[in-house]
């Protein structure tokens, strides 16, 4: 009787879109079942598969090499469950076979035996990886465009909290008190009398709440000065920070 390790792995993004990690490990589960397989051990994940640099999956690779020999079968649902990165697949597949174990999707059944499947296999894995490709520079595009049109994307900085309209278009806005003390803080800096340590010091005291690394990169940020786009930072540092006081 075969032996088979189950592997679950879902991001978070895709566990808002239906992905269920239950849904998986049931197919997986019926799956050994009707075929006889012993279940020995079973990983769930929720991390990328652009690379298998992740918690579970190292995990599992050092219970693999400690007690070789015991699994015969990696099974997971889909060959995009296993990864989204094809030329880390196909060494980890390599890896995987040196140690005994059969990777294997159980809805996209491969006999890599056959060489004509691995034509399959390399469809299956590059295509999440084409769709990941894409949407990142569907992202880059999105918020590259944000930009032109004065909007900002991502989280808040200090001062500011992430809003959105009812149509969704996102925006950002005052957030006090902290906007009073980044004012008050990029005032301090435009007068040159104090260092920013003790700046940020006293700022902490008003209930900033900032490390020294957060702090110097906030005094640096763009969007303090009215701007949603990288500046070059060709003006004197004082009218720097005095053009960030219209937070």
């Amino acid at each position: 009787m075969q032996v088979a390790d189950l592997y679950v792995r879902v991001s978070t993004d895709e566990q808002t879109k239906g992905y269920s990690p239950r849904s998986q490990e049931a197919v997986l589960r019926q799956y050994c079942q009707l075929r006889n397989i012993t279940v020995r051990q079973f990983f769930y994940e929720d991390y990328t598969a652009k690379h298998f640099n992740r918690p579970e999956w190292r995990k599992l690779m050092i219970i693999l090499r400690k007690q070789r020999g015991k699994t015969d079968l990696l099974l997971f649902t889909k060959w995009d469950r296993f990864s989204r990165n094809t030329s880390d697949a196909y060494q980890m597949i390599t890896t995987l076979k040196r140690l005994g174990v059969e990777p294997q999707a159980v809805e996209q059944p491969l006999d890599l035996s056959i060489p004509e499947n691995k034509m399959m296999l390399a469809i299956y894995l590059t295509a999440p990886e084409i769709e990941n490709d894409r949407r990142g520079l569907n992202t880059k595009a999105g918020i590259r465009q944000a930009k032109k049109e004065g909007r900002y994307r991502g989280k808040a900085p200090k001062g500011y909290i992430n809003k959105a309209y009812e149509n969704g278009r996102r925006y950002i806005d005052i957030k006090e008190p902290e906007a009073s003390i980044m004012r008050w803080a990029f005032q301090e800096m435009s007068e040159g009398l104090y260092s920013a340590e003790a700046i940020m010091r006293v700022a902490n005291e008003r209930g900033l709440g900032m490390d020294k690394n957060t702090f110097l990169i906030s005094m640096c940020n763009p969007v303090y000065s009215g701007r949603s786009v990288c500046l070059p930072m060709s003006m004197n540092r004082r009218n720097w920070f005095r053009a960030c006081i219209r937070l």
